[in-house]
């Protein structure tokens, strides 16, 4: 049997309806990757984020915004001021011919309009609705304190673990708490929709930021919860692989950059450890220390400080004098585990990520340019993923959606003198 003919996209049959902020741009951009028909709706004269550079060419412009572009492709937009009657009556026509709404308001907010979950399933008993918060729906102390990103962060546990031990915490540079966020309220989004499928009918699906951020924080509330000790941060390092308190660099200094290097145990450290002892000895740089090793039985676990210093001293002032490439190569080579640390230049001109075509040109007739895209982030045998159209401008496609509701042209031209559109 020849290959089986790919389905275009694997959610083409779906509507989305997207009153999301930056908090749930993502979840929208992904559910329109995967091909649904994602309808972001504004309030008339644009979203706030369109406000958010950086910029093209560095002008500052609402229809100019990087960020907008990014977590907003794959979606048709209109402007719609569902705080007016006339809007609210206009949003459950769109109900009807949708399969989920997400949105990002606080608790309540949509019941106090009439457009909660009990009111649009009575509309639409198939449809989902994703309710993205900083603290979710349901009952309890923070329910409906508002928070940003660096908010999200702090009250998750995950900036605790963020900057070096000696000064205070700090955010990571990008809002990547929506980025958790965002993705983690697909996720539920697609198992609610999945068990639609099975069962016929929508469901709440209710997203809180902190319990979704705070799976960042990986193993280190375990720290707590087994022997009541707080998990510090380390900076440059990993922490808790020692059971007495040894801590290990995670990036070296190179020539040109940096070069993540990690001390391991078991048959992948016994490999690594040898074959960079192996490789030091050829340059005449190896201690005794390394060279006495039987790294076989060499255990992370029940090292000291002093043991692991013993590798990482000699292994850093080696590790200065390479590149990048020259490391990379040598150790593909050598079966050794460590990784060149990339830069952005790095990533936009790497060869693996090049063969996956995972950079997609998307067109900006309005920029009278093309713009790089990260694209498709996985690759499906029976079904197509990728970036479909770019970001809409504001109101891009009123005409084009409202026509589909049935309403006559002259009645958009009054909604849109009212302000509701």
């Amino acid at each position: 049997m020849g290959e089986q003919k790919k389905i275009e996209y694997m959610l083409s049959p779906y509507r989305v309806l997207d009153l999301t902020d930056e908090k749930g741009f993502l979840c929208g951009k992904i559910l329109g990757d995967l091909g649904a028909d994602v309808i972001k709706i504004e309030r008339p004269g644009g979203d706030p984020a369109r406000k958010i550079g950086p910029f093209y060419h560095d002008i500052p412009d609402p229809e100019k915004s990087l960020y907008w572009f990014a977590y907003n492709n794959n979606k048709r937009g209109i402007t719609l001021s569902i705080e007016t009657a006339d809007g609210r009556e206009i949003f459950k026509k769109l109900t009807k011919t949708a399969d989920i709404v997400i949105e990002t308001f606080s608790p309540g907010y949509m019941d106090e309009l009439g457009l909660g979950y009990s009111v649009l399933n009575q509309i639409n008993d198939k449809i989902i609705m994703t309710s993205i918060t900083p603290f979710g729906q349901e009952a309890g102390p923070y329910t409906h304190y508002k928070a940003s990103d660096i908010g999200v962060t702090a009250l998750s546990g995950a900036m605790y673990l963020l900057g070096d031990p000696d000064r205070p915490p700090v955010r990571v540079t990008i809002p990547v708490s929506y980025m958790w966020t965002g993705a983690y309220a697909a996720l539920g989004t697609l198992m609610a929709l999945f068990h639609r499928q099975i069962t016929g009918v929508g469901q709440h699906v209710d997203v809180s930021s902190q319990a979704s951020v705070a799976w960042s924080a990986d193993t280190y509330p375990f720290s707590w919860e087994a022997n009541g000790t707080i998990a510090k941060r380390v900076g440059n390092a990993i922490a808790l692989r020692s059971v007495k308190g040894a801590v290990m660099r995670a990036a070296y200094p190179c020539k040109d950059g940096y070069i993540c290097w990690l001390i391991y145990g078991a048959r992948a450290g016994a490999v690594t450890n040898r074959e960079m002892t192996k490789w030091m000895d050829e340059k005449g740089v190896a201690t005794d220390w390394l060279r006495a090793q039987e790294w076989e039985k060499f255990d992370p676990a029940p090292a000291t400080q002093d043991d692991f210093n013993q590798i990482m001293e000699p292994v850093s002032r080696f590790l200065r004098g390479l590149t990048k490439r020259e490391y990379l190569d040598e150790a593909v080579k050598r079966r050794i585990m460590g990784y060149p640390v990339s830069t952005a230049k790095d990533i936009m001109e790497n060869p693996q990520l090049a063969a996956r075509e995972v950079w997609q040109e998307i067109e900006h007739p309005e920029l009278n340019d093309a713009i790089t895209y990260p694209g498709p982030w996985v690759k499906l045998s029976k079904s197509s993923l990728g970036i479909r159209r770019r970001a809409p401008l504001i109101g891009e496609h009123n005409e084009e959606i409202y026509k589909e509701l049935g309403l006559p042209r002259q009645d958009l031209l009054a909604l849109k003198q009212a302000h509701v559109i």
